[in-house]
């Protein structure tokens, strides 16, 4: 059954930039080689990330790529991609941007923002998986 996984920034390092929970999410998924697509906000936030990732861990390197910067994009674990990119789902997504993902997956992962006044559009999309009938959990993080 598909689900969609709320993660609800809570810690202080996370609380000052939550692309880090994005980064802890992303190496959970490469350890469980689960291929894994990040829907970023945009261009900006997609190179913010990539270069975060590559300082994130400095004992293990998680390999990624922004979608259409290389021909194989298919064989990174970890791809990003901006709005503007037509790129294939991947069964574990992980939705950066204002509207839920188009598209089949198995798995969409969601960061809520710390600031309760942001998270309206995260409602939004908790009753629209729902109602799509996807198992849908919460995580503080």
């Amino acid at each position: 059954m598909p689900r969609a996984d709320f993660y609800l920034i809570d810690k202080d390092r996370f609380r000052a930039q939550p692309l880090l929970l994005v980064c802890e999410l992303a190496r959970k998924a490469y350890a469980a080689s689960q291929p894994l697509l990040v829907l970023a906000r945009d261009s900006a936030q997609a190179e913010a990330l990539d270069d975060l990732l590559w300082s994130f861990d400095p004992d293990e390197y998680l390999p990624h790529q922004i979608a259409g910067m290389d021909e194989d994009d298919d064989e990174a674990p970890i791809l990003i991609a901006t709005p503007d990119m037509d790129v294939p789902a991947r069964p574990l997504l992980l939705n950066l941007r204002d509207d839920p993902p188009a598209g089949r997956f198995e798995r969409v992962l969601e960061v809520v923002p710390a600031d309760p006044a942001a998270r309206g559009p995260l409602r939004e999309r908790w009753k629209h998986y729902q109602a799509l009938g996807l198992e849908v959990n919460k995580h503080d993080m």
